[in-house]
């Protein structure tokens, strides 16, 4: 059976805070050159003013089955189509906050990212680290599904390449952006 990528299962098991975030906050982000899916290089060290990344571990693809078929009982897989969505459909909000970037992260190929990119019309790039050289640079949380390293879901905020906060884990997926929202508003 072939999933519903852009909806939520009920019983979606929440992910629990592991700890493999904490070292992030105050961490400059290493000058690592991603290729993301508008034909850039994107380094986070050098990205000017506020940016917010969201690292999620893999979109699915229309009409294909789940990459292992436990997918949805692994704590924090599941959601990165709606997770998308809602950063794409927030943008506009972010940007008037202050944010200058907006970037999803994946270990994902940039030719496998700028299909999603496309389908979801997301108003920013997704840059892709499909060899691990930000991931493990950070020492970013990971899991394994498929014989596959994948990136936890996460969300950091960074001014002028410093993570000046990290939201981990984040659940439920589609509505990620709200804690940054909300994180902003309160005058961060």
């Amino acid at each position: 059976m072939t999933p519903d990528y852009a909806s939520l299962p009920a019983d979606l098991p929440v992910p629990e805070d592991d700890g493999a975030a904490r070292h992030l906050e105050g961490l400059i982000a290493p000058d690592v050159s991603l290729e993301a899916t508008d034909g850039t290089r994107v380094s986070l060290s050098r990205l000017p003013g506020r940016a917010v990344i969201y690292a999620y571990p893999r979109t699915g693809e229309p009409g294909r089955p789940t990459l292992v078929p436990e997918w949805d009982a692994i704590p924090g897989a599941r959601g990165c189509t709606p997770q998308a969505c809602n950063f794409r459909d927030h943008h506009a909000e972010l940007i008037r906050r202050g944010v200058s970037h907006v970037h999803g992260l994946s270990t994902q190929t940039s030719a496998y990212q700028r299909e999603v990119a496309a389908r979801l019309h997301l108003p920013f790039s997704l840059l892709a680290d499909p060899h691990g050289a930000l991931t493990q640079a950070m020492r970013l949380p990971t899991f394994t599904a498929g014989g596959l390293t994948l990136l936890r879901r996460l969300t950091l905020v960074l001014d002028d390449g410093r993570v000046r906060q990290v939201f981990y884990p984040v659940f439920p997926p589609d509505r990620s952006v709200e804690q940054v929202i909300a994180w902003l508003d309160a005058g961060a």
